[in-house]
This record gives C-alpha cells, sequence and structure tokens, in this order.
C-alpha cells in the first residue's frame, strides 16, 4: 500500500505497507487483552452454593443426606470478644454475650433436622466450646485437629465420619476455608455462626452442598 502526497509542488511516496502489518499485530494483541480475561473468568470455579433464599434444590438434597446420615457439616463459633465492642459473656477469649442466642438458635435448627444420629465436636478454644455449648449442650475438649487443620480438615474429617451418622464440627473460619481448599472450591467469607455442608456418602468422592449462615436458617428447614 502507498500513499502518494504532493506539497508544494513536491510530490512524495510513503509505501505503507509495513504499517499494515504493525495494525494486524495491534489488532491481535488488542484481541488476547480481551479474551483472555474473559477466558478465565468464564474458567473459574463456582463459589460455594448459599442453601438459603429459595435453593430449593439444595435444600432438599440437604435434608435427604441429613436423613440418611451422609452429612459433614462445619460450624463456625459465634461472635468472638476480642473482635468486638460487645459485652463478653466471661473472658476476653470467648464469645460476646448477645451471641449466646445466635447459638442457641442455630442449635435448634440443627435439632430440628435431628440430631438422634450426629457426631457432635468442638476444637478445644474457649470461642469454639462456649458456641457447642450453647448450640448443642456438649462441650468436647481434646480435639486439637479442629484447630491444627491446615492441609488436613478434609483427612480428619472423614477420619472422624461414622457411617450412617451425621458429623458435626464446631471450628474456625480457616478450617472452614481449608475444607473449601480440599474439595477444590474457592474459599469463602462466611460469617459467625455459618455452617458449611458437605456430602459424604459412603465409598463415593466427598462433595460441597453448600452453606448457610446464622441467620438464614428459617428458609432452609421446613416449619
Amino acid at each position: 500500500m502507498e500513499l502518494r502526497l504532493r506539497l508544494f509542488g513536491i510530490k512524495r511516496s510513503i509505501d505503507l505497507s509495513h504499517l499494515a502489518r504493525y495494525r494486524t499485530f495491534a489488532v491481535v494483541l488488542a484481541s488476547a487483552v480481551l479474551v483472555i480475561p474473559l477466558t478465565i473468568w468464564l474458567l473459574r470455579p463456582a463459589a460455594v452454593p448459599d442453601l438459603a433464599h429459595g435453593n430449593a434444590t439444595g435444600a432438599q438434597a440437604l435434608l435427604s443426606s441429613w436423613a440418611k446420615g451422609d452429612m459433614i457439616v462445619l460450624v463456625r463459633h459465634v461472635e468472638r470478644c476480642d473482635h468486638s465492642k460487645a459485652a463478653c459473656l466471661s473472658g476476653n477469649d470467648g464469645i460476646t454475650d448477645r451471641s449466646r442466642n445466635v447459638a442457641v438458635s442455630v442449635g435448634a435448627q440443627f435439632e430440628q433436622l435431628g440430631l438422634g444420629k450426629a457426631d457432635i465436636y468442638n476444637s478445644p478454644m474457649i470461642r469454639t466450646a462456649q458456641t457447642a455449648s450453647y448450640m448443642f449442650n456438649k462441650v468436647g475438649f481434646n480435639d486439637n485437629w479442629l484447630i491444627a487443620c491446615k492441609g488436613t480438615m478434609l483427612r480428619d474429617a472423614l477420619a472422624h465420619k461414622v457411617a450412617g451418622r451425621n458429623l458435626i464440627l464446631v471450628t474456625h473460619s480457616e478450617c472452614m476455608a481449608q475444607m473449601e481448599k480440599d474439595l477444590k472450591w474457592p474459599t469463602s467469607s462466611l460469617g459467625y455462626g455459618a455452617s458449611l455442608f458437605v456430602i459424604a456418602e459412603p465409598e463415593q468422592t466427598p462433595r460441597m452442598l453448600g452453606f448457610i449462615e446464622a441467620s438464614d436458617w428459617r428458609s432452609v428447614t421446613p416449619k
């Protein structure tokens, strides 16, 4: 391609063929800039499902797996006192006084699901022990694996899972995040008292079901 110019009676010709090559390169580069982020976005792992807010399929799967005793549940302790300006229940390393009602409320939802065939463990930290006490009227003191869970959360949970019995683990946000990582899900920021549900059927690969925040239970369990 050639550009012809005439200025003050002087003729000049400019060869633009090399610019065309640069233009093609620019188009390819611009396309890559747009396509690569879009591809990454499309291939990103989906977020852990929220079982509340009208998720009828997820809620039904929860009830069905719970009835068969195929569930592992990680429950985060309720509001910790040292991260709040609210009054402490007893000591700065435990839960806040106001969060007792949250623990009792979540425990009532699990009671509605049925605790007849459920094994309950809690980390020995004061905040998890107090949460388990108000939530399930049960406290354990020696399960350090529910604190030191980095890289081992799924393995240890499966080691404590009894066939035909649900497993409830009162633990910490970092252990819940580790379970998400172990199951190849992106980590999520779950609130105080939130529950993370994993289906663990006998002789099957465990799979993530979803989560329920403490305030959302009423939209999940049957009235």
